[in-house]
């Protein structure tokens, strides 16, 4: 029969050293709080939802992590056994194995989660440690192996004499145990020791005393086992995470101009020959289509682009477009914005809950804001679509091959008709029917000499001062 296999995340921790209000395993990594990465790693290989061990700022990591877990308290920050031992009414009368993680330490894999349970399994381990081979193992609990490759003992860097000093292969902090025999052996767990705390390694040295075997597997990639204490392991693994994400895309064939400088969220998706330039930040859930350029510096969140997209310098948030748009440089495209194929979105434009149909143009300064426009309308420089009136928004309708001038303001609600003409600084208050033309401007007056006149006025009264 195969072994159920269960999780714990711990996550209680206060993480002094990061010097922040907000509890450790909320800081971000590539746009998610630490411990997202852990839990969905520790979901892939669960059979049940992950316990997390929450303590310092409970509600906050429960209110962020909602029902994607289940939850144990650590009133006192006790050590890391003593996390655990939190842990164990969620695993009454469960058979198996349980994985124990750091909520700290998100750059850990699933199949190497699994490759732990399977060697607990093929070797018959009441314990498996993950291990890591790195260049300076200063301050890290070191390997020693027997004969057999199997655990002898973990030593701590400060107990360490000189030879062990010299070991490299450090121990993770992340296990795999046989449920029965971990909780077995926590009940003969003690705090004797300078801190006064409950120590997860001490359970190891339990096991090895009645004489359960013991494993360790060496994690392929050092990275892997990296926790964040300060806010510059923060930035380490952010940076190795980066380069993680951005490495996958690449390798599915986009192009990634400078892979160190370029911000793409775990959950982002990109087409094939998309090419992507330094300076850009895509988060959320965003979908890239194929055979886009997405030039410099431009921030992308929870938003559909097509293929043959071109995007300059801008914002979109929230928002879909379609094939073969460009937009940019310099606009902003807020939540509810659906672009259609072949629109051209200019510099310093604006759209807000609008949709645009296909083959539109809005090349500069204009706000269009709370509107419906039609296929291959043309929008002049400086056109407003005027939506608020103080207490509530209104929508303006502009349909097929209208034609707006420009600095015109369009005061909702109102609509314009199919191929309308709307003459350049008008505002326009009431609709404009199809194939119109509307004009709402004062007519314009030439006077003949006015400046000479008012300048002979002008002159005239100085002298009389």
């Amino acid at each position: 029969m195969e072994k159920q296999v269960f999780s714990v995340i711990l996550a209680a921790g206060e993480g002094t050293r990061m010097k922040s209000n907000r509890p450790k395993v909320l800081h971000q990594v590539c746009g998610y709080p630490i411990i997202e990465y852990v839990v969905r790693v520790a979901s892939e290989v669960s059979d049940d939802l992950p316990v997390v061990v929450v303590g310092h700022k409970a509600e906050e990591v429960k209110q962020y992590l909602g029902d994607r877990v289940r939850y144990a308290y650590q009133p006192q920050q006790l050590g890391t056994g003593h996390a655990v031992m939190m842990a164990k009414p969620a695993f009454e009368d469960k058979e198996g194995y349980v994985v124990v993680l750091a909520g700290d330490a998100p750059l850990i894999r699933s199949c190497t989660l699994q490759q732990m349970v399977q060697h607990a399994v093929a070797g018959r381990y009441g314990a498996v440690v993950l291990s890591a081979f790195v260049d300076d193992p200063t301050g890290y609990g070191r390997i020693v192996r027997n004969e057999n490759g199997d655990l002898e003992r973990i030593v701590e860097h400060r107990d360490a004499t000189g030879e062990q000093q010299k070991i490299r292969e450090i121990n993770s902090s992340i296990y795999c145990f046989d449920i029965q025999l971990l909780f077995s052996s926590l009940e003969k767990l003690n705090n004797s020791n300078s801190q006064g705390e409950y120590y997860l390694t001490d359970v190891i040295e339990i096991m090895k005393r009645q004489g359960i075997k013991v494993g360790v597997l060496m994690a392929q990639d050092a990275d892997e086992v990296l926790g964040i204490n300060t806010r510059a392991q923060l930035a380490e693994v952010d940076r190795k995470m980066r380069l993680r994400i951005n490495r996958s895309h690449m390798e599915k064939g986009v192009t990634i101009i400078d892979p160190e400088h370029t911000y793409i969220g775990l959950d982002v998706v990109i087409g094939c020959d998309t090419v992507v330039y330094p300076g850009n930040v895509i988060e959320g859930s965003t979908v890239i289509g194929e055979d886009c350029v997405i030039y410099p510096n431009n921030r992308i969140v929870n938003s559909v682009i097509g293929n043959g997209v071109k995007i300059q310098a801008s914002v979109i948030l929230d928002s879909r477009i379609g094939d073969l748009t460009t937009v940019g440089p310099y606009a902003y495209l807020r939540p509810g914005s659906v672009i259609g194929s072949g629109v051209r979105i200019g510099d310093f434009v604006e759209i807000k809950n609008s949709t645009i149909g296909d083959g539109t143009k809005i090349s500069h300064l204009t706000y269009v804001g709370d509107a419906e426009v039609g296929k291959e309308v043309n929008l002049g420089c400086g056109v407003v679509f005027v939506n608020y009136d103080g207490f509530k928004k209104h929508r303006t309708v502009v349909e097929d091959r209208a034609f707006i001038g420009c600095n015109v303001n369009l005061v909702a609600p109102v609509k314009v008709g199919r191929e309308a003409y709307i003459a350049a600084g008008s505002t326009i208050t009431e609709d404009v029917p199809d194939k119109a033309l509307a004009i709402a401007r004062e007519r314009q007056i030439n006077k003949q000499g006015w400046v000479e006149r008012r300048r002979q006025k002008f002159q005239g009264m100085q002298s009389h001062e």
